[in-house]
């Protein structure tokens, strides 16, 4: 069945306030928060409405209104509130979380050479993946000095997988540092000839 347009109005209607963006992304129906969300991004106090309205929702399809606000934003300060999900205990919602994170690349990338220093491994690989969205010269040099440093094989590995799409012949000694660090770790070093070969090949 064709969609019909709606006949155009000589009005339309004004911007919630926001009291009212705020009752609506923490108080109201479902799709009442969902409509909410997007009627954020026009509001100048939208990143903090978003921000406290994240911290609660519990509902994914919300939730995730919210995270795609967020990301429309697309500053160093949307990236921030979105950081902290990265750790969350839901996969669901970490997922959502990073996706949100490599939508806004520049602004996540403002946060990397923290994320990739975080205490936490799973932060860090998940920050791989974020890497992968800069520009490669930008990706491969934080990547390469993640790997120089880095003790967690299995960070080391999500690094490589990046770095075999964004390395150039610099990264090359790195590569081979990092899995002369991982001898007896076979997943490594298939990794790390992998992305060799596949740099090489270029």
């Amino acid at each position: 069945m064709p969609l019909v347009k709606r006949p155009a109005s000589d009005t339309s209607p004004s911007a919630p306030d926001r009291a009212q963006l705020a009752t609506k992304l923490l108080d109201g129906t479902d799709q009442e928060r969902w409509d909410a969300a997007r009627d954020a991004l026009e509001h100048p106090d939208g990143l903090s409405l978003l921000g406290r309205a994240l911290a609660s929702e519990r509902v994914p399809r919300v939730r995730e209104a919210i995270f795609t606000a967020l990301a429309k934003i697309d500053t160093p300060d949307a990236a921030s509130v979105v950081l902290p999900y990265l750790r969350s205990d839901d996969a669901a919602q970490r997922t959502a979380a990073l996706d949100a994170l490599k939508a806004m690349p520049s602004a996540a990338g403002t946060h990397l050479p923290a994320l990739l220093s975080d205490g936490d491994q799973d932060v860090r690989l998940l920050a791989c993946e974020i890497a992968r969205r800069l520009p490669a010269d930008e990706s491969a040099r934080v990547l390469v000095e993640l790997i120089e440093r880095e003790d967690q094989a299995n960070v080391c590995a999500a690094a490589i997988e990046v770095l075999a799409e964004t390395g150039g012949p610099s990264s090359l000694p790195a590569l081979a540092r990092c899995g002369a660090r991982f001898p007896d770790d076979p997943f490594l070093a298939f990794a790390v000839k992998a992305a060799a070969d596949r740099i090489g090949a270029r």
